[in-house]
């Protein structure tokens, strides 16, 4: 059945949220779920909520809801409501709304769907285990359930801890997933879960449900190993007679092995994507299409795209995998269309935090990490002390462009620009089976025809027109190989193995600095 004929999709009516714990930096299953309930909204002209449940007092941090926010904000996922520009259904922090939470905590007391469980962690751990070690699923036997109101003052009145649980009732759950179908549950396998530490701290299931509520989210789009919780929270949306949201299980994002996805195969926090140079419209592009595919043979999506082509329809029920081959792929497409200036101002910080350049400052204003450089700015170039503009280090980083995959390999390909002396093996300048010998004569003939090039002439145009012609005489036994000019040409003005062109290095060096490696290079031999 087409999306659309579905009667849940009403445009303006759609309101669904992100609701992340602030106990560990944005990762990449976090960041899809929040792209994915972006689309939805922005396709539907609904709106989106950012949520921090932070209840967990003892393991939330501040410094993790900064980076959860500055991560999303990076990618391009905006929200119309949360905790950082408030809304109409706020406090969007559950640490803020806790008096909410005691009022329906007290509520389901009262209805006795919910009564105080006094047994020990000591006791429900044993409990669990010997339920496992029989072969069944732990769950609560209902000890405390029957407790009478003399008893449970009595226990309050010794200091005795209790939590607060819900009376699960006998029955079966279902509901209809929008990905996956109609799922049920028997809630004789649930039994009486926790709902509150307290009549003022709420525990996960009870607080999305009340949260839910009072923000009249529509629908819940999550990964599918919040199933479990749902038969849960619907269980206490009847209790407390709240409508049910709609519900969506986003297939888990899985390793190239297929195994649940972890940090060996390559996934790490949006952070540390980011400082490795990873483009935010290469991440968005990459995690859409972990779980949907809009059929066909495109591959490259910007966000309004993204929005315009998004379909629950097109959501795929199997695991999503993981492959960071892919998205350096997307990270180098994207990368290679930036202009030549913006590529420079996102390098540029690279080459700052490698210590191979330093702002020369015309202020106190540090530029920018990670981008958004000044371009009137100017530089200082480690290794020689040399003052360098702007201009120069686009010369420099424009070079590679081509062969990127992300913004922190340019510092490792560009240094030697930046040194005064290059330091490699005199091996390597050698090609195939030439000897020293051959090599220096390489290097004596490169010598002359560059002493013979104006300084301002220096350029690729002109180096191609003067030495070319000589590379297709050299060779050895009669052989023509333009690579025993070539070769020695490129180690002595980089000393790298691979690299640029000779002749565009060389441009970018200019006359005296090319003529000071080969005279190196004829040292080194």
């Amino acid at each position: 059945m087409p999306l659309d004929d579905f009667k849940f999709i009403r445009p303006g009516k759609i309101r669904v949220r992100i609701a992340p714990s602030p106990t560990g930096l944005l990762h990449i299953g976090l960041a899809r779920t929040a792209l994915f309930n972006y689309l939805f909204a922005k396709k539907y002209q609904g709106n989106f909520v950012l949520r921090i449940e932070d209840t967990d007092i003892e393991r939330s941090d501040s410094g993790f809801e900064e980076d959860i926010i500055e991560n999303l904000q990076w990618l391009g996922i905006e929200w119309s409501e949360g905790p950082d520009i408030g809304g109409n259904f706020g406090p969007y922090r559950q640490s803020e709304k806790l008096p909410a939470y005691a009022k329906y905590i007290e509520k389901l007391l009262n209805t006795e769907s919910a009564y105080r469980c006094f047994c020990s962690e000591d006791e429900l751990e044993a409990k669990r285990q010997y339920a496992m070690s029989i072969g069944q699923q732990p769950r609560y036997n209902g000890k405390c359930s029957q407790l009478s109101s003399d008893e449970i003052r009595k226990l309050l009145a010794e200091g005795k801890k209790s939590i607060v649980r819900f009376r699960t009732p006998n029955e079966k759950v279902s509901f209809k997933d929008l990905l996956r179908g109609k799922i049920e549950f028997d809630s004789n396998l649930i039994g009486d879960f926790g709902i509150a530490k307290d009549l003022a701290t709420p525990l996960y299931n009870l607080a999305v449900v009340v949260d839910d509520f009072e923000m009249k989210i529509s629908h819940v789009i999550r990964g599918e190993d919040h199933i479990p919780n749902t038969p849960k929270q619907i269980l206490l949306q009847k209790a407390l007679e709240f409508p049910r949201p709609e519900y969506l299980h986003l297939p888990l994002i899985l390793g190239p092995d297929r195994s649940k996805l972890s940090k060996r195969h390559g996934a790490f926090a949006i952070a540390d994507y980011r400082k490795e140079g990873y483009l935010p419209e290469a991440i968005i592009n990459f995690m859409a299409f972990l779980g949907w595919n809009p059929g066909g043979e495109r591959e490259i999506y910007s966000m309004p795209s993204l929005i315009k082509e998004f379909s629950i329809e097109r959501i795929q029920k199997g695991g999503a995998v993981f492959n960071v081959r892919r998205l350096d792929f997307l990270n180098g497409f994207y990368i290679r269309q930036k202009s030549a200036e913006k590529f420079a101002e996102i390098c540029i910080p690279y080459l700052i935090e490698a210590g191979l350049v330093v702002p020369a400052f015309k202020s106190e204003q540090y530029p920018p990490a990670y981008g958004g450089m000044n371009l009137t700015q100017t530089y200082k170039v480690s290794g020689t002390g040399e003052e360098v503009n702007f201009n120069y280090l686009q010369n420099i980083v424009v070079l590679y462009q081509e062969r990127l995959k992300k913004l922190s390999e340019i510092s490792e390909l560009t240094d030697f620009f930046f040194n005064d002396k290059l330091e490699y093996n005199k091996e390597l300048l050698k090609w195939k089976e030439a000897g020293d010998r051959e090599i220096e004569d390489s290097l004596n003939k490169l010598e002359k025809i560059i002493s013979e090039i104006k300084a301002e002439d220096c350029n690729k145009e002109i180096l191609e027109e003067k030495i070319l012609p000589e590379a297709e005489k050299i060779g050895l036994s009669g052989t023509k190989d333009r690579g025993y000019l070539l070769w020695p040409f490129r180690v002595a003005l980089t000393g790298k193995e691979a690299s640029a062109g000779p002749f565009e290095v060389a441009e970018v060096l200019g006359k005296e600095k090319v003529l000071k490696r080969i005279r190196e290079a004829k040292e080194r031999l």
